[in-house]
């Protein structure tokens, strides 16, 4: 069966006619020509898949693209501003955050939405004090490690994605 699902990618109002079987990713990729989010494990374990809905990070590849009817989607090219790089994506530059790029999307994606979680007071297992009032300081190497651990680089560029995280957090 077939189902037309109208959502917003990176800004843009789109609509597209897909199985109801379809994945978010496959939609977005074969549907959409959006190609960013990549296709990794297919099993939710890598992260690659990783884009924003509604500006919390969801793993595409284990979501139907029917349940997202009427929400924003942004990938890593819907966060930069016109020709001007998000701050998370110049980060990854400066800090060398990246070798072969497979994983690159994702990772900006789930740093996007990690900031944002920890911004409004969000725990992770990492987390040392649990009181909302210190939501706004600096993220430790080991809590931004804890928040990112669904994203997986065969590369095994982490430093390199700790340090770019932590410029773009303005530490």
């Amino acid at each position: 069966m077939e189902a037309r699902v109208s959502l917003s990618v990176n800004g843009v109002a789109r609509d597209v006619v897909v199985d109801t079987r379809t994945t978010l990713l496959d939609g977005l990729r074969d549907r959409l020509g959006v190609f960013s989010p990549k296709k990794g494990c297919d099993h939710g374990q890598c992260g690659s898949c990783t884009v924003l809905v509604d500006g919390r990070r969801i793993i595409s590849c284990l979501s139907f693209a029917v349940s997202y009817e009427g929400t924003e989607i942004v990938t890593a090219e819907g966060l930069a501003d016109a020709d001007e790089l998000h701050p998370l994506q110049q980060a990854f530059i400066d800090q060398d955050a990246f070798q072969c790029g497979y994983c690159t999307p994702g990772q900006v994606c789930s740093a996007a939405g990690m900031l944002d979680e920890a911004k409004n007071g969000h725990p992770s297992h990492a987390t040392d004090d649990l009181d909302p009032d210190t939501s706004d300081e600096p993220l430790s190497d080991d809590e931004i490690r804890e928040r990112m651990s669904g994203n997986l680089c065969r590369c095994a560029a982490y430093p390199n994605i700790v340090a770019a995280i932590r410029q773009a957090a303005g530490r």
